[in-house]
């Protein structure tokens, strides 16, 4: 079990560095829902299933919103992805 939240706190930092240096939302919201999923698993093992339930219905529709305007704001039709060295640079700042 030590190793399950374990393994579940090193997706949630490695998603949450996902959302940070990225300049597309495109990008940017495959992070956000990695983050917020695994993060709700790990107060799911903790037995908070509600409090979990709740995070994630409330966190990902209040984001969602803010990623659907922001899509609208940028419409980029070739978006930064993660390997660009933009990115890689903004990564690597961050950490």
């Amino acid at each position: 079990m030590i190793y399950f939240v374990l393994f579940l706190g090193v997706c949630f930092v490695l998603g949450s560095l996902a959302i940070a240096p990225n300049p597309s939302p495109y990008y940017g919201v495959v992070g956000l829902v990695l983050a917020s999923v695994v993060g709700c698993k790990w107060l799911v093992s903790m037995g908070v299933s509600f409090v979990s339930l709740v995070l994630f219905m409330v966190y990902l529709g209040g984001m969602l919103v803010g990623f659907v305007y922001s899509v609208s704001l940028a419409a980029d039709p070739f978006p930064v992805a993660w390997g660009s060295w933009g990115v890689v640079g903004y990564g690597v700042g961050f950490i």
